[in-house]
């Protein structure tokens, strides 16, 4: 059915308060979808891994209260869905409203989900404050879900006190003749939670802000409408912040860890000169190169690369360099470090909305202009390509006072170790700048991508980018050439734990046949002419098989021939006996790529651990942690949840590898970000709790060797040039100032890693 413009005349009389409420909050109700105030819970609604029931609340009618079976299960749900689907194809524009109350004293972050009947999602998520009554909102239909901004989450344009819910991933526009579910979950807690829901109903803005994109960043890259005790003001206090800072600063390790920072109160180990892994008292645990115990802890993305935002102006491209064919890695070589000057003249607005958000910019052939810059090309956003503008750079040049690059760069270098030391930390993680390198003062690990002309599968989802074809010569060829120059810029040196390649990838994703599978289902579909691995999966299944009328009964399908399968079947089907073989065609697929890498870098770099390709929770299957671990010296796994869930981790048993994380992070919306982080707290104070539970986690866990923050700095509020990732995940600001919160709660629970890990008192700092 289709909704009227109003509520239904059952629900008006216990809806009038909620509705006054919101008519001031410069939204207005359009219907009621359930208000709770009947004597059982409503059909509509049911539970995942939860316990919902009906509770009276003084002045407020009934409630739903929510408890979270957490502590067992990622992944704890309150799904509303209706007997019939939901028309909503005749509103203007409006959106979704929840009251939740937080009766706990700490934040709960929880994603919600609008379903419709085609299978698009919408997916949001927010931090519901400790000690809280908020109404949250989704917005369905308005202008900003068919703008593109080249920010991952907006500001607000609705003018009201209602907290939007922040934009994840997805569909942003639906179906909405035919929604089918509306879904709260509470995915990333490891303990037993409640919250409680009330009034969910449809809305609509009565004021909607139509400048809510000018005007946003001030010459420092802040938030010009959001006042926080960390915003920088003037060059003066940025600079006396700076020398406060560097006066506290240490330059080497904290009392009782060795030059490379392990533990040198410990026992001591066989030292080989470099970094390796050792299982002691059944923990696993890497051993520095003079024999101690190593735990890595550190900060990841520790380079200028990510620091830049596009401005919404461009150039002639005819004047700009084109990128070599042997560039190796798919972000850092497509930005130009500044155009010339030629081509500078050329310079013209090619998105009014990117160059409208900005205040502030400096002219292009000013003093603070040389922290423009180009890229090439980006992965998503506004614009395919054009200028870029890093304040985090502007801002080092104010902060040190120093004008020329070079030098800036150095004392940065040089800034950001001892801030290392001073923290506590123990290693950087990935993403580090290759000019750390030779610095030989704090351990690192080294990087690289395999990209280049070689063919490529897809598993369906390919966000980054397709998996590469490992049967295809080709990539052996690129395999080697990035791996030749992670070895020359490593230079054999000790400091370099170990080396991570690539990143990420869309392996595979556990939930369905299709999904799981992804790499073999599509591979199969194309003509074994086209691709090296649908050769590959066929010559697998005619060893196994012999005749195809094996394979047909085995599978239930009907192929004349052989011919017919390497010409390319599409199957939508699965038995059993064809589940396993595609089992086995994907770890076959995989370990033939982490065979020629793990292969490449035991040539190159034989005195350096190879840790794999970070495996995400996106991107990762049985099959390919199997793959994985016959190959790789230590396991690599990113996981954005607010601590390691041992049911969601048994497999690190099995596997039973040392194992790294590393990426995690949590963000605050108290910094003016329009998008906290992808996992989230309501402050600076509650993201450094949520680092200790994460990071407290990791340390109980005896197959896990260390754990890496992602990243050091704010990504820019405008949004990365990459890909408009606008997140509130540094240890430091946009103006370079550390967040105390965050530092002091990395002070302390580095003070007794190895105690904690190992079991033996450990010196303060």
């Amino acid at each position: 059915m289709k909704y009227k413009s109003f509520i239904s005349k059952t629900l008006i009389a216990s809806a009038l308060g909620a509705m006054t409420a919101s008519a001031t909050a410069g939204v207005k109700d359009i219907e009621m979808l359930q208000d709770f105030n009947g004597t059982d819970i409503p059909s509509v609604l049911s539970t995942e891994h939860a316990t919902a029931k009906l509770v009276s609340v003084s002045g407020r009618d009934k409630e739903v209260k929510l408890d979270l079976h957490t502590k067992d299960h990622y992944g704890s749900k309150l799904i509303f869905s209706p007997k019939k689907a939901w028309d909503w194809s005749d509103m203007g524009n409006f959106g979704i409203a929840l009251d939740i109350r937080n009766d706990e004293d700490k934040s709960l972050f929880v994603y919600v989900q609008v379903s419709d009947a085609k299978g698009q999602t919408h997916n949001r998520s927010v931090a519901i404050p400790a000690n809280s009554y908020n109404t949250y909102y989704v917005e369905l239909k308005g202008s900003d879900l068919d703008t593109e901004t080249g920010l991952r989450a907006n500001p607000k344009n609705w003018l009201t006190n209602y907290t939007p819910v922040i934009w994840r991933w997805g569909v942003k526009n639906l179906d909405l003749s035919q929604i089918t579910k509306f879904t709260i979950s509470a995915t990333t807690q490891v303990t037993d939670r409640s919250i409680s829901v009330d009034n969910l109903r449809l809305i609509q803005p009565t004021k909607v802000d139509d400048k809510y994109l000018v005007g946003l960043i001030d010459k420092y890259g802040q938030n010009t409408h959001f006042e926080y005790s960390q915003k920088i003001k003037s060059d003066e206090q940025l600079k006396r912040l700076s020398d406060e800072e560097l006066a506290s600063l240490r330059t080497t390790p904290i009392e009782g860890r060795s030059r490379f920072g392990g533990w040198k109160d410990g026992p001591k180990l066989e030292a080989t000169g470099y970094f390796r892994t050792e299982k002691v008292d059944g923990k696993w645990a890497l051993v520095d190169p003079e024999g101690y115990l190593f735990f890595s802890h550190g900060l990841a993305n520790v380079r200028m690369a990510n620091t830049t935002t596009i401005t919404g102006y461009d150039f002639d491209h005819s004047l700009i360099p084109a990128r070599s064919a042997d560039d190796l890695t798919p972000e850092d070589s497509i930005a130009v470090t500044r155009v010339s000057d030629e081509a500078s003249k050329t310079r013209k607005v090619t998105s009014e909305i990117r160059a409208n958000m900005f205040t502030d910019l400096p002219e292009y052939n000013s003093d603070m202009g040389k922290h423009y810059g180009y890229r090439r090309e980006t992965h998503s956003g506004a614009l395919e390509r054009g200028e870029t503008y890093s304040f985090y750079q502007a801002n080092l040049e104010r902060r040190y006072g120093i004008s020329d690059n070079a030098k800036m760069l150095e004392k940065w270098r040089d800034v950001t170790v001892d801030r290392m030391l001073s923290w506590g930390f123990t290693s950087f993680g990935n993403w580090i700048d290759p000019t750390f390198y030779q610095l030989n003062r704090y351990p690192y690990f080294a990087n690289g991508w395999i990209i280049g002309d070689f063919k490529t599968v897809s598993s369906g989802n390919d966000y980054w980018s397709p998996l590469p074809d490992p049967f295809d010569p080709k990539f052996e060829e690129r395999t080697i050439k990035t791996v030749e120059q992670i070895a020359n810029e490593v230079q054999n040196n000790p400091w370099c734990i170990g080396v991570f390649i690539d990143n990420e990838k869309s392996w595979g994703q556990m939930g369905s046949t299709e999904t799981q599978f992804g790499i073999v289902l599509n591979t199969l579909n194309r003509a074994n002419s086209d691709s090296p691995t649908k050769t590959e999966f066929a010559n697998i299944l005619k060893g196994k098989y012999g005749e195809v009328k094996s394979l047909n009964k085995a599978w239930k399908i009907k192929l004349g021939s052989w011919d017919e399968l390497d010409a390319g079947i599409k199957l939508t089907k699965f038995t059993d006996e064809a589940v396993k073989d595609l089992s086995v065609m994907l770890e076959h697929y995989a370990s033939e790529y982490f065979r020629i890498v793990s292969k490449t870098v035991e040539q190159y770099m034989p005195n350096h651990m190879y840790m794999g390709a970070r495996l995400a929770s996106f991107g990762m299957t049985p099959e390919i942690r199997a793959a994985a671990a016959k190959y790789s010296d230590v396991m690599s796994y990113n996981e954005y949840k607010e601590s390691i869930h041992p049911t969601a981790w048994s497999f690190l048993e099995e596997l039973d590898m040392p194992s790294i994380i590393g990426e995690f992070h949590m963000g605050a919306p108290d910094t003016g970000m329009f998008n906290p982080a992808l996992v989230m707290g309501e402050d600076q104070t509650d993201r450094a709790r949520l680092y200790s539970i994460f990071m407290n986690s990791v340390l109980e866990n005896p197959y896990l060797v260390g754990a890496h923050w992602f990243q050091y700095l704010d990504s820019p509020i405008t949004g990365r040039a990459y890909d408009g990732e606008n997140y509130n995940i540094g240890f430091v600001s946009v103006t370079d100032v550390p967040y105390a919160p965050m530092v002091e709660a990395a002070k302390e629970f580095n003070s007794s890693i190895y105690s904690k890990r190992f079991g033996k008192a450990e010196n303060s700092q």
